[in-house]
């Protein structure tokens, strides 16, 4: 394995070879990378800090925003949870080889349908190193080799992060080329990696709209997107309110930098008066900037500044401490909010109403929906996978938290005593 090679394509093809004997090995192997990478984790964990410390400069010099100076930060803290993810991981059973369905077809047929890794995959990311340690985990567990193209904000994190998970590969016996690392090749490495037909078989991006847009444009090879997260709380005339100010101060103020954060809160009418003072007040001392429709900011009172929202707001994922709020007159105007303004990503309601729960339940268009609970919950770990690669929106394949089972794909294996067919 190798953090870089002379060429895109000639890594491509160096992870093509190597998937081959990544699907066949045991789940002791794979394990043993595993245990070798979370050790060197911590191992390592002054030499990971003093990389990304150049990175943190480097975006303070460049003027990065502060969800990106945030999602670029590494400390002793967060690397504990990164090398804990990967043991997460190493204690998941494998999904290679799992038997989803069998049956026997009338002629005697014996059928199994057996879950098999995509083979090579390709991760695209913008100023999240930990990334790195998380797609490589995943994908060598679920027997995928691949290939690594963080952003340049991050390029010396990535670099050392890489290298620890290439060493404890190596030394645990994985094949050359199962994981490599790209980078400083601007955009045509971008678009030469994405048309890697043949090679690579499954690109997934993680990062902005412009990022989505950009392969959009270019991709040959499947793509499968961790896209952006506009998330909703709506809180229903029904709802605890003492819960659903909970749950909104969690879901916008805990890290509102990350894509399950809420950009939207919604509620209904027949609290608004009683419910808005409370939690904007509350959202206003945590430092959020607020911004509402006509019905919010006479509601408001003196309680917090609102500015006038827009319909650009109702769309914007800020990524921030911005928040847009609105009232509605039912459940069925919040789902109709919802799937015109969200991204398909996290979506909650806050009810004591069963059937307002059932009702957005089946009427939110997202990958998950929650009852009485906060957005920030969608995520790989905390959803029992380990770690994620990203959140998928879309509703081919794999929806919500990338995980193992995301990462592979399935074949049909036939056995018969000599039938051919009449």
């Amino acid at each position: 394995m190798a953090v870089t090679a002379s060429t895109v394509a000639e890594t491509c093809l160096a992870a093509k070879r190597a998937a081959g004997q990544l699907a066949a090995l045991p789940s002791g192997a794979k394990n043993a990378a595993l245990e070798a990478t979370a050790a060197a984790l911590i191992l390592r964990t002054p030499e990971i800090l003093e990389a990304n410390a150049r990175d943190l400069e480097a975006g303070r010099e460049a003027g990065l925003s502060d969800a990106l100076m945030d999602r670029l930060a590494l400390d002793t803290g967060r690397i504990s949870v990164i090398a804990r993810q990967v043991r997460d991981i190493v204690a998941l059973p494998d999904p290679v080889g799992e038997v989803i369905e069998g049956r026997r077809l009338y002629n005697g047929l014996e059928v199994r349908k057996v879950r098999v890794p995509l083979g090579v995959i390709a991760v695209v990311y913008e100023a999240r190193p930990n990334v790195t340690i998380d797609a490589a985990a995943l994908c060598l567990k679920s027997g995928n080799a691949v290939v690594l193209r963080g952003s340049s904000t991050a390029a010396a994190s990535n670099a050392v992060l890489a290298e620890v998970a290439i060493e404890a590969g190596l030394s645990a016996g994985l094949p050359e080329g199962a994981m490599a690392l790209v980078a400083g090749g601007g955009h045509e490495e971008l678009a030469e990696l994405a048309t890697q037909a043949g090679a690579i078989d499954l690109i997934v991006p993680r990062g902005g709209e412009g990022l989505k847009a950009a392969l959009k444009g270019v991709a040959t090879v499947p793509v499968m997107y961790a896209a952006s997260g506009n998330c909703h709380v709506y809180v229903d005339a029904t709802a605890s309110l003492p819960d659903a100010l909970a749950i909104t101060l969690n879901a916008k103020v805990q890290r509102p930098s990350v894509c399950n954060a809420a950009e939207t809160l919604l509620v209904h009418e027949a609290v608004a008066d009683e419910f808005l003072p409370t939690v904007l007040g509350e959202l206003a001392a945590a430092g959020v900037e607020l911004r509402g429709d006509a019905r919010t900011r006479a509601a408001a009172e003196s309680a917090a500044a609102v500015a006038p929202a827009t319909n650009e707001d109702w769309a914007t994922e800020y990524h921030a401490l911005t928040l847009a709020v609105g009232v509605v007159g039912s459940v069925a105007e919040a789902i109709e909010h919802i799937n015109r303004y969200g991204s398909g990503h996290s979506e909650a309601i806050v009810t004591r109403d069963t059937e307002a729960a059932r009702a957005f339940q089946l009427g939110v268009d997202a990958a998950c929906v929650y009852v009485n609970a906060s957005t920030r919950f969608t995520d790989g770990g905390e959803f029992g996978m380990g770690a994620e690669i990203g959140n998928s929106t879309q509703k081919l394949h794999a929806r919500g938290p990338i995980g193992l089972r995301e990462l592979c794909t399935f074949k049909y294996l036939v056995e018969g005593v000599g039938q051919v067919r009449a």
